[in-house]
């Protein structure tokens, strides 16, 4: 049985829960303020995602100098899109650097805002001793970032399958898959991303492809930023890449099965927040026939995969990549103003980061690593203001 312990002098003045690079990059920004922060994770390490849970080969999809974090740029010799070790060495440092302390395998059960006491009250479940440690707080910070807990759909049958069926949060390269029949389900970069790993494994390779998507390459990324940057409006640079993509592409839809969308890819981005797909090479394994491209699953029978054309696909292996659900609006009590059902933010950016009551969120406003910075930075200049 659980005790609630009371600890009066657990009152630190600001409470970031998750520490990811969103949580790491608020308190360095409060740090340099010189403003108290307690970092709170749920995991057993800092910026678990990329420590524990992403496959070998990622390299971070934008260029660089999009993705530092506040007062620290990456080092002028790494290369300019960083791959998976170096950006973790890179998150290594930056803690060093700022010092940051964060109390790990601590689950935030409960927060609400006490108008009495002008607080955050906030429960915490120290996976350590089990007990329910309460907080106040004058600021709390949701920073549990767009992937907190991996979703997998539910599919008819999915108990049956035979094979192994996993996450792809537990993947983390091709080498134990060559010559078997595998399945990605998701076409998000995630999903294409792996497909092209396990081809390049020798792995026969099929992905699921259902809705529409907009496909570009790592270079037209960069420009689009840059004319961002720039000022100019994400209309006409939807545009520019939706010509581009054409020249450099041509009529996606004879090899993905599906149309490109009616936005563009920024457009895209702001509105559904559905992040374009940016090409490392697996457009080419599609077109040259080593990746299969699926229309969507009905259900499973065994080792059989029913799809939505009727057809019937024999796998071994089932890898989702199929996103992931936040649970804020399980824990975060009395926010009818800065956060939706799925934890995302109501107000519209570059407004989307400030609630009420001393309630701020992080890296939620789809834009990664680069939204990350400005949020942190927002945030700390404000609490600082507030102080």
């Amino acid at each position: 049985m659980a005790i609630l312990t009371h600890h009066d002098h657990q009152e630190p003045m600001v409470i970031i829960v998750g520490a990811g690079p969103a949580g790491l990059a608020t308190s360095a920004c409060l740090k340099k303020f010189s403003i108290p922060n307690l970092l709170l994770e749920k995991e057993d390490c800092y910026s678990p995602i990329w420590k524990k849970y992403t496959y070998d080969r990622v390299h971070l999809h934008l260029a660089k100098k999009f993705c530092q974090l506040p007062h620290i740029p990456f080092p002028s010799s790494s290369p300019t899109y960083i791959p998976k070790k170096e950006f973790i060495q890179y998150l290594d440092d930056y803690v060093s650097y700022f010092n940051i302390t964060p109390l790990y395998k601590r689950t935030v059960e409960f927060a609400k805002f006490d108008e009495s006491k002008g607080k955050w009250v906030v429960k915490v479940r120290n996976g350590n001793s089990g007990d329910v440690d309460e907080y106040f707080c004058k600021f709390l910070v949701v920073a549990t970032g767009e992937a907190s807990y991996p979703f997998i759909p539910k599919v008819p049958g999915l108990e049956s399958f035979k094979g192994k069926a996993f996450h792809s949060t537990k993947y983390k390269n091709g080498d134990k898959f060559s010559g078997k029949n595998v399945l990605v389900v998701g076409c998000g970069n995630s999903g294409m991303e792996i497909a092209l790993d396990l081809a390049n494994y020798g792995a026969n390779t099929s992905i699921i492809v259902r809705s529409p998507i907009n496909l570009i390459s790592r270079e037209m990324a960069y420009l689009g930023l840059m004319l961002l940057k720039y000022k100019v409006a994400y209309t006409v640079v939807d545009n520019i890449m939706v010509m581009l993509s054409k020249i450099m592409y041509g009529d996606i839809s004879k090899y993905y099965g599906v149309k490109r969308p009616e936005e563009g890819p920024f457009a895209s981005k702001i509105k559904y927040g559905k992040y374009p797909v940016i090409d490392v090479g697996t457009y080419q394994k599609i077109k040259s026939g080593e990746i299969q491209v699926l229309p969507g699953m009905r259900s499973i029978r065994g080792n059989d995969v029913v799809l939505e054309n009727g057809k019937c696909h024999q796998f071994d292996v089932i890898v989702y990549a199929t996103g992931f659900k936040r649970t804020t609006h399980k824990w975060l009590h009395g926010d009818e103003y800065l956060l939706n059902e799925d934890g995302l933010p109501k107000p519209e950016f570059p407004e989307h980061w400030k609630g009420k009551n001393g309630l701020y969120c992080v890296g939620l406003s789809r834009r990664g690593l680069y939204g990350i910075a400005f949020d942190a930075q927002s945030i700390a200049t404000h609490i600082n203001s507030l102080l």
